[in-house]
């Protein structure tokens, strides 16, 4: 049956009712009351109002494009369109639209947090840590922006940048989900520098690269082939352990404790589906990838305060000869991806990469008496750098839990004062130069300006 008068008015109806709601997606930085310091980062901004600019931009072509469809067959006595026809059309512009919606939900999520008194300007902070993590010498990739929320429970998420978001479109920044219970404490790193080196290791393709050298190792019996399928099967949340190992020393492994110390079910649960390692295996690992990086008697005590927590008694036995299978094949392992050297760091290893040589738990804590002595130094250093020193400190028993976390409430406030001070003052410089030379606003201005 052939569209009616009465269809055809119904649905168009409908369309501008969609470009009316439409519409009303203001930009982030016309509805989000945030002081200066809590704001995100240009960059990220940017490359989220952008994004969704875009799509709502091609929404809106969508539904002009349907508009004139519908007037075309409804205006021509011959067309054989029908009424479910025209219905079906409208319908994926109602699914696109609500796919819209789902990715201005996604970000607001994110930036409305940092409306919060303390907790967004602490946020800000936690973008300038991920940043530093991120940052590699030599230029070997183009580091996206990254931006960081807190939400329940107590394992932390990444949404990659440069994955497809829902609806269709690339995320254009990195989106880290932290659990609100470890805000605040250096542990908090090893949660952030994890989900940072799982954006770090696929703009190395770290993964890839390992893959072949993992298959490799899968021959000589049964038992070493099965061992290390399951090596390779985990090998993305490994480099990740491993990633926040090499930036955060052993506040990584601290954190990590703290996140996977549950019921002794789940510790010992191996799921092959999962990709995470058994808990009390990628405690053990953590330690002996440590030890590895970082030579120091601190790795035995933890990982002897691991197995005293959770011992292997009363395990059944095919359980424990497979973690024992696994505890053997570990040391070859680390010495994998120590010595391991991917094509994206031109001949270099990933350790040489981020200089763990200068993060040596004596290096540490000589830093830490050199801070006592002048603080000033301890807020110019890298923030990882920093959360290094704390975390090595807390391991060492010379800083408690509340000096702790009053410190890193006001390192965070400090490093996201000066990234807010430093770019307003870049923007002044190019406000200067632009009226001196009599150029236009920025194109991204524009288009958020006419929206």
């Amino acid at each position: 049956m052939a569209i009616g008068a009465y269809a055809a008015w119904m649905l168009a109806q409908e369309a501008r009712s969609l470009l009316t709601r439409l519409a009303r997606l203001e930009p982030f930085a016309l509805i989000e009351p945030t002081v200066l310091a809590a704001a995100l980062m240009p960059s990220a901004q940017s490359a989220i109002e952008s994004q969704l600019v875009q799509g709502r931009r091609a929404l809106r072509r969508m539904v002009a494009q349907f508009q004139w469809w519908l007037r075309r067959e409804h205006a021509d006595g011959a067309s054989m369109a029908t009424a479910a026809e025209a219905q079906r059309r409208f319908t994926f512009l109602r699914l696109k639209f609500n796919a819209a919606l789902t990715q201005f939900d996604l970000f607001n999520e994110v930036i409305t947090q940092r409306s919060e008194h303390k907790t967004g300007v602490w946020l800000a902070g936690l973008d300038i840590v991920a940043a530093d993590a991120l940052a590699l010498p030599g230029n070997v990739y183009q580091a996206p922006p990254v931006i960081c929320y807190l939400d329940r429970g107590p394992g932390a998420a990444i949404r990659r940048a440069r994955t497809r978001l829902p609806g269709g479109g690339d995320n254009p920044v990195a989106i880290i989900r932290l659990p609100r219970e470890r805000m605040i404490g250096s542990s908090i790193a090893s949660s952030l520098v994890h989900e940072v080196g799982h954006q770090g290791a696929a703009l190395l393709d770290l993964v890839a690269s390992l893959r072949p050298v993992l298959q490799a190792m899968q021959h000589g019996g049964s038992g070493a082939v099965h061992v290390w399928q399951l090596w390779e099967r985990w090998i993305s949340e490994i480099v990740a352990d491993f990633w926040s190992l090499a930036r955060v020393g052993v506040a990584a492994t601290l954190g990590l404790i703290g996140v996977v110390s549950l019921p002794r079910v789940f510790v010992f649960r191996l799921n092959i589906d999962d990709p995470h390692p058994v808990p009390w295996l990628r405690v053990r690992l953590s330690c002996a990838m440590g030890r590895a990086l970082y030579p120091h008697p601190q790795w035995d005590r933890l990982e002897q305060l691991w197995l005293s927590y959770y011992p292997l008694a009363g395990l059944p036995p095919a359980r424990q000869r497979l973690l024992e299978q696994l505890q053997a094949s570990m040391a070859a392992l680390v010495g994998l991806l120590v010595q391991h050297r991917p094509p994206a760091l031109r001949g270099g290893s990933l350790a040489e990469a981020m200089a763990v040589r200068t993060r040596q738990p004596a290096m540490l804590a000589q830093l830490l008496r050199s801070w006592t002595l002048a603080p000033a130094q301890m807020y110019q250093a890298a923030p990882t750098l920093v959360f290094a020193v704390l975390g090595q400190a807390r391991a060492s028993g010379t800083l408690s839990p509340e000096d702790e976390s009053e410190l890193l409430g006001r390192l965070l406030t400090h490093w996201a004062l000066r990234s807010t001070l430093d770019t307003s003052e870049l923007c002044a410089d190019v406000v200067r130069h632009g009226r001196q030379s009599g150029r236009p606003l920025p194109p991204l201005a524009s288009r958020l300006i006419i929206h």
